[in-house]
């Protein structure tokens, strides 16, 4: 499973890329403006660091603003993503977009037949929000189990890219159940590194390490 990390934080990025954690990057409104950066300058940074694919959301909500916000986020680096929203004028813009040779992702899905849709589109990745669904007690896990039997059964390319990732378990489970990418905050692919075990254990450690006075160096 790749990693896209979801942030517009330069210095994170950089740190997770360091480790060979970053297979890409999503970003959006909301980030960009927690990054207080102007969109296309912060976006550029970031697809001059990752190598992999770089969302950036377009802003209008009718066909013809969103395909022209499309085409010039495309300008910005080979790399990038343009990120449409699962509407009606989102899916056309997908199709004009995909049909010009430019990555799209299909953003804030909650359906597998909205993921079918964007599918059929030529969407290059569907982005199920599994937080957003557990936060209203439906299983976004089950959602994406349900679209990759749909996209299994008929040899979509579309790949699934869990987002709204709330926890280290979401991370797990997605891998288990084959989603193709998942997007997480740095926070949380960090603390993939943590167990309660781990740290007992090298609290033992330390304490022999002490107690017969190892020293390496």
């Amino acid at each position: 499973m790749k990693f896209f990390v979801d942030t517009a934080e330069i210095d994170a990025i950089k740190e997770l890329h360091a480790l060979g954690m970053v297979d890409g990057v999503t970003t959006n409104p909301s980030l960009i403006a927690k990054s207080g950066r102007d969109i296309l300058e912060v976006t550029k940074e970031i697809c001059d660091i990752v190598s992999g694919p770089v969302s950036a959301e377009v802003v209008a909500l009718d066909a013809d603003t969103m395909l022209a916000e499309g085409r010039k986020l495309a300008k910005i680096a080979d790399n990038i993503a343009v990120k449409v929203p699962l509407t009606w004028a989102g899916l056309q813009t997908c199709k004009a977009l995909s049909d010009e040779g430019t990555m799209v992702n299909v953003t804030l899905c909650f359906s597998a037949n909205q993921a079918l849709l964007a599918a059929k589109a030529g969407a290059t990745f569907i982005s199920p929000f599994i937080g957003r669904l557990d936060d209203i007690n439906i299983d976004g896990l089950e959602l994406i189990e349900d679209i990759r039997t749909i996209y299994d059964n008929y040899g979509f390319d579309t790949q699934i890219l869990a987002a709204s990732i709330r926890s280290a378990n979401h991370m797990s489970e997605c891998a288990k159940i084959g989603a193709d990418v998942a997007t997480a905050p740095p926070g949380v692919i960090k603390a993939m590194a943590n167990h309660v075990l781990t740290d007992k254990g090298l609290a033992g450690f330390m304490a022999d390490v002490e107690k017969a006075g190892i020293k390496i160096l």
